[in-house]
C-alpha cells in the first residue's frame, strides 16, 4: 500500500471532494485517475448536472490555476490558445497567452465550436503546448482539460471526429442524484469552490503522476489489457474498437485507478473497473443514432459483455507474487 506524502493527500483530497460533489464517488475517481495517468477527461451529460463546479472544485483543491473556455459557433483558435500582438514602441510583436494557458481548463460544450477551433485543442492535449505563428509554447504542468458535450441536443453542433476523441483518456457520466442525495443537496446549498481550502500543489500533482508509473503490472495483466482491446476491435456489432494509442491509455489509467486504490499492483479488478471509461467514446457500432446518449449506452452495455466473455474465454489469474491484499480508503 502507498505510504507516501502524495499518496495521503490526494486520500485527502478524494474526502473533501466527495463531500463537495454528492453521490458521484465513481466519476470523481475516473477524472481523479485521468489527472495521474496524464490525460484528459471527456463529460458527457445534460446540462445542470454538477460538471464546472467538479472541474473547479478539483482546481482548487489542487492549488491549480481554473480557466474556462464557452465553446460557441463564433469561438476562434486564437480565443483559447492565445495571440500575438504588435507592440508599436518596441516594433515587435508580443505574445498574450490565452486561457488554455493554465494548470485546469474546463471547454464547455466543445461540441458547439467548429473543427477548426476544435483542433486548437489537440495540440496542448496531446503535446501540452500549443504553437502560435511558428513559435512553440509549453503550457504550465499538470494541465489537464475536462471537455463537455450535451449528449441530447444535436442542432447546431459539430460532432468531435475520432482523432480527437481518441486524445481523451476517459468518457465520464455523472449519477442521477438519489432522494437522499437530492434532500442533501438542497440542504448543502450552492457549492462555492472558492471556499475550499486548498490541500497540494503542482509539484504534489507531478509527484503523484511519477508513482503512478511505478504501479506494477504483470505479463498476465498485460495479456488481458491486449485481449479486451482485441475484443473491440474483432466484435461483429462493431464498427472501430479501440486503437493501439488506446492500449497505453487503459495501462496508465489502471495503474492510476490501483494507486488511488491504495495498491502497489494492478489487478483484473482495476482493469474492469476502468475499462468501459476508458474504451466508450472510442468505440463506434453497426447501429444508426438519433442521440449520443443513446449510442453511449448501448456501447457501454456491449462493453459489459465484452468484459464478461473475454474473462470467460481465458484464465488471467495473476501470479500469487503479485496478487497482494489491497489496501485503499
Amino acid at each position: 500500500m502507498p505510504t507516501s506524502a502524495a499518496y495521503e493527500a490526494f486520500q485527502r483530497l478524494r474526502q473533501d471532494i466527495n463531500q463537495v460533489i454528492i453521490e458521484q464517488a465513481v466519476p470523481l475517481d475516473i477524472i481523479l485517475a485521468a489527472l495521474l495517468s496524464g490525460g484528459h477527461v471527456l463529460v458527457e451529460d445534460v446540462p445542470g448536472s454538477g460538471k464546472t463546479v467538479t472541474m473547479r472544485s478539483l482546481a482548487q483543491l489542487c492549488g491549480g490555476e481554473f480557466q474556462r473556455i464557452q465553446c460557441t459557433p463564433d469561438l476562434l483558435p486564437s480565443d483559447a490558445t492565445g495571440v500575438a500582438i504588435y507592440n508599436q514602441k518596441s516594433g515587435d510583436f508580443t505574445f498574450h497567452p490565452g486561457p488554455i494557458f493554465s494548470q485546469f481548463v474546463l471547454a464547455d460544450e466543445i461540441n458547439r465550436t467548429t473543427p477548426r477551433t476544435q483542433s486548437a485543442f489537440l495540440e496542448a492535449m496531446a503535446e501540452g503546448q500549443v504553437t502560435i505563428d511558428r513559435q512553440t509554447h509549453p503550457l504550465p504542468q499538470p494541465f489537464f482539460l475536462m471537455a463537455t458535450q450535451n449528449p441530447i441536443e444535436y442542432e447546431g453542433t459539430f460532432p468531435l471526429p475520432e482523432a480527437q476523441l481518441d486524445r481523451f483518456a476517459v468518457l465520464v457520466r455523472f449519477n442521477a442524484l438519489s432522494r437522499s442525495g437530492a434532500m442533501r443537496l438542497l440542504q448543502q446549498g450552492e457549492v462555492q469552490p472558492d471556499h475550499l481550502r486548498p490541500l497540494l500543489d503542482a509539484n504534489v500533482v507531478l509527484t503523484a503522476q511519477r508513482e503512478v508509473r511505478g504501479v506494477h503490472v504483470s505479463e498476465p495483466t498485460a495479456q488481458y489489457i491486449v485481449a479486451l482491446c482485441e475484443s473491440t476491435q474483432q466484435h461483429l456489432r462493431v464498427l472501430l474498437g479501440m486503437s493501439n494509442r488506446a492500449h497505453l491509455v487503459l495501462l496508465r489509467v489502471a495503474q492510476a485507478w490501483a494507486w488511488l486504490r491504495g495498491s502497489e499492483f494492478v489487478e483484473l479488478e482495476d482493469i474492469q473497473a476502468i475499462f468501459p471509461a476508458v474504451a466508450a467514446h472510442r468505440m463506434r457500432l453497426d447501429l444508426p443514432y438519433t442521440n449520443l446518449l443513446q449510442r453511449t449506452s448501448d456501447t457501454l452495455a456491449l462493453l459489459k459483455e465484452i468484459i464478461a466473455a473475454t474473462e470467460a474465454k481465458g484464465s488471467w489469474q495473476t501470479p500469487s507474487a503479485t496478487h497482494r491484499p489491497r489496501g485503499g480508503r
